[in-house]
């Protein structure tokens, strides 16, 4: 069901900016997968992906550190992550779909009228850029944006609104006219340091932590980002 704090300005939106796990792709089985096969080479237990799904949204090096138990040994964490990427690299794509209504979603609002000229769309992501651009391309998302940045993009990751910024600079979009749209705290919290909108997914990954900072729109499915810009006609 669509939640509206602020309606968006439709007419003013020039560029819209979405995470990918999460929010676009259910990639929770391959990345929990990827994690488990980290910890049975460090012959550790697997974890519960429930307890996994929680980890993800800071990038892999995070989820890989969370994994682990926040150990204190960064040469066993730098070695644990290279583990899981190289496993995940592999294993990327054996069970990660993209969302339903994903698809139709993204094409209508590419498609919908704008006041202030052609509206961008992007993907920011804290997932490493390889397996990032490499999933988009796959799953077909690669042709609605018009960049693709990853966690490794940049010197820092969202929350840091520094991709964001980059982004804004290379749509010629003002933050006012930017929307954020992502699944956890992170991807709102990026939006708000940087002055955007924001919509909150609550059908993603990390969808209990968006309740911690205050999204504009929040919505239950993709199909309900179109219902977000009505509202706010």
């Amino acid at each position: 069901m669509l939640s509206v704090l602020r309606p968006l300005p439709v007419e003013q939106i020039r560029l819209v900016v979405f995470d990918l796990d999460g929010t676009l792709i259910d990639s929770r089985k391959d990345l929990c997968n990827a994690v488990n096969a980290m910890l049975a080479e460090f012959h550790r237990q697997p974890l519960p992906e429930e307890i996994i799904a929680s980890y993800i949204g800071d990038g892999a090096g995070m989820l890989v550190r969370r994994a682990l138990g926040d150990p204190h040994d960064e040469p066993l964490v730098d070695d644990a992550l290279q583990h899981f990427l190289a496993y995940y690299r592999e294993h990327k794509l054996d069970h990660t779909y993209v969302y339903e209504g994903v698809m139709e979603s993204l094409a209508k609002l590419r498609a919908l009228p704008n006041g202030a000229g052609s509206r961008a769309m992007a993907v920011l992501t804290n997932k490493p850029i390889g397996p990032s651009l490499a999933i988009c391309a796959a799953l077909g998302l690669s042709e609605h944006f018009f960049r693709i940045y990853g966690g490794d993009s940049f010197e820092t990751k969202k929350p840091d609104p520094v991709g964001l910024l980059a982004l804004m600079q290379e749509a010629g979009a003002k933050p006012e006219e930017t929307l954020m749209v992502g699944d956890s705290d992170v991807d709102l919290l990026t939006a708000q340091r940087a002055g955007a909108w924001s919509l909150g997914c609550r059908y993603g990954l990390s969808p209990h932590t968006i309740e911690n900072i205050p999204a504009d729109v929040l919505v239950d499915t993709p199909m309900e980002w179109m219902d977000a810009f009505a509202a706010g006609e």
